[in-house]
C-alpha cells in the first residue's frame, strides 16, 4: 500500500476523451490499497485562451494581477470536475477539491504566488474514505482569502509541495515528453533523455527555461526530500528521476543539459550618472513589485562625463510593468533614456561537473562563433553559463552548442 500523487499537464488532459484515459491509466497504474492524489491543469490552451479574452477587455492585463488569478483560476477547476466523473464512471469514488480547499496557502503575490505552507486535512479524510482525490494545480490562497496562481508551470510545484505534505511514496510529473533531454529535442533531434538528474541540476535547468519543470516544483522536492518521477502520459515507459544525487552513469557527464527561453526582454537604461545608489533606486522598485531581474550588465558609456548604461533581462510577462518603473526612475535620474528589445532569447548549458573544468565558456562560445551568432550580454553561475541572443538565431545556437557537448 503506497500513498502516490501524480499531476498530468494540460497537452494530458486536452479533451475529454484525453481526460477519460487518464483516468484509465490511474486506475490501471494503481494497486489495491493504494492512496492515490492526482493533480491537474487546466485543459489544453485553456490559459491561453482566457489570456486572450482579457486582452479584448484591457490591453495589458497583467496590471490587474488580482483579477488576472480570479480569471485563470477557472481553468483547473473545469479539469477536476471532469476527471472526478471520469473515475466516477469507472466505477471508482473520487471528489475534486480546488487548491485552497486542499489545504494550499501562499503568500500575497499574485500571477506567480509562492507556497508558504500545505495544510492537507481534507485530502487526508477523503483518502481514508478511499476516494480518489483529484486536485487544481497552479492555484492556492493567500492570508486575505483571495485566489492566488504559481506562474508558469505551477501545477508542478501544487503536486510536489501536496506529495511533501502527505509524506508520499512517490510525486509522478506526467507531461507530453518521456523525461528530462539534453536539450528541447523538438528543437534538438540528437538530444538524450537522462536516467537521472539532480535537484540542483534541473532547478538550473528550469530556471533557464527547460519547461519540463518549474523551478519552484523542483526547490520544493529538494526541500522535502521527494524524489520526483517525469515521465510521458502517452507511453509506459520509465522518464527521468530527479533527486539529491545520481546512482547511475550520468555521473561522467560534465554538461548536463543545453536550454533556450525565448520569453525574455532587454531593457536598457542609458547614460546613468554613475553614483552609489543608482542600482539600488532602479532594482529596489522592480523588486518591490516582485519582478525577477537577470543577467545584469554595467558598464562605463563615458569616462569623460561619467555616465554608465544599465542592461538587464525580465521575463515577458513582466515587460509592462518593467517599463513603467524604470521609465520612472530614468527621468528621476535624468537618464538618456530607456531601450527595450523583445527579440531576444537565452540560451544556456548546465552542468555540476562545469565547476573545476577549464573551457567550458571558451567550447561554448567557440561554437556560437562557427554558427555565426554573436552575444549580447554573459552571465555565469557555479553550475551555468548563459548568452544573450537574437531570437530567429535560437535553432541554430542551442544546435551548435549541443553537438559541441554531446557529440553524435
Amino acid at each position: 500500500m503506497a500513498l502516490i500523487v501524480k499531476k498530468f499537464g494540460g497537452s494530458s488532459v486536452a479533451t475529454a476523451e484525453k481526460i477519460q484515459a487518464v483516468a484509465k491509466r490511474v486506475l490501471q497504474d494503481t494497486q489495491p490499497g493504494d492512496k492515490v492524489v492526482v493533480v491537474v491543469s487546466a485543459m489544453g490552451d485553456t490559459t491561453d485562451n482566457l489570456l486572450s479574452l482579457a486582452k479584448e477587455i484591457t490591453a495589458e492585463p497583467y496590471i490587474y494581477q488580482r483579477e488576472i488569478d480570479m480569471l485563470l483560476a477557472t481553468g483547473e477547476q473545469v479539469t477536476i470536475a471532469l476527471l472526478a466523473m471520469a473515475f466516477h464512471s469507472l466505477g471508482r469514488p473520487a471528489i475534486s477539491l480546488t487548491g485552497p480547499q486542499a489545504g494550499v496557502v501562499t503568500n500575497h503575490v499574485h500571477t506567480k504566488g509562492k507556497i508558504v505552507d500545505v495544510t492537507p486535512r481534507r485530502v487526508l479524510e477523503e483518502l481514508d474514505q478511499g476516494k480518489i482525490v483529484v486536485v487544481a494545480g497552479f492555484q492556492g490562497l493567500n492570508g486575505l482569502g483571495d485566489v492566488t496562481t504559481l506562474g508558469r508551470g505551477g501545477s508542478d510545484t501544487s503536486a510536489v509541495a501536496l506529495a511533501g505534505a502527505l509524506k508520499a511514496d512517490s510525486c509522478e510529473i506526467f507531461t507530453d515528453v518521456d523525461g528530462v533531454y539534453s536539450a528541447d529535442p523538438r528543437v534538438v533531434k540528437s538530444a538524450r533523455r537522462m536516467q537521472e538528474i539532480t535537484y540542483n541540476e534541473m532547478l538550473e535547468l528550469a530556471r533557464l527555461g527547460a519547461v519540463v519543470m518549474q523551478p519552484r516544483a523542483v526547490e520544493m522536492g529538494k526541500h522535502f526530500g521527494v524524489p520526483i518521477h517525469v515521465r510521458s502520459t502517452f507511453t509506459q515507459q520509465t522518464g527521468t528521476i530527479i533527486r539529491e544525487v545520481y546512482t547511475v552513469e550520468e555521473k561522467e557527464f560534465i554538461i548536463r543539459g543545453v536550454t533556450h527561453d525565448s520569453n525574455v526582454a532587454k531593457i536598457a537604461v542609458l547614460g546613468v550618472p554613475n553614483r552609489p545608489g543608482i542600482a539600488y533606486s532602479i532594482f529596489s522598485a522592480l523588486a518591490d513589485a516582485n519582478i525577477d531581474v537577470d543577467m545584469i550588465v554595467q558598464s562605463i558609456r563615458n569616462l569623460e562625463t561619467n555616465v554608465i548604461d544599465m542592461v538587464f533581462t525580465v521575463a515577458l510577462p513582466d515587460l509592462a510593468q518593467t517599463k513603467i518603473i524604470v521609465e520612472q526612475a530614468a527621468r528621476q535620474l535624468a537618464a538618456a533614456g530607456v531601450l527595450v528589445d523583445e527579440a531576444v532569447a537565452k540560451v544556456s548549458v548546465v552542468g555540476a561537473g562545469m565547476f573545476g573544468s577549464p573551457g567550458i565558456a571558451a567550447t561554448m562560445f567557440g561554437a556560437l562563433s562557427e554558427a555565426e551568432v554573436n552575444i549580447e550580454v554573459i552571465s555565469t553561475s557555479e553550475i551555468s553559463i548563459s548568452c544573450l541572443i537574437k531570437e530567429n538565431q535560437v535553432t541554430a545556437a542551442v544546435n551548435a552548442i549541443h553537438a559541441k557537448f554531446f557529440p553524435q
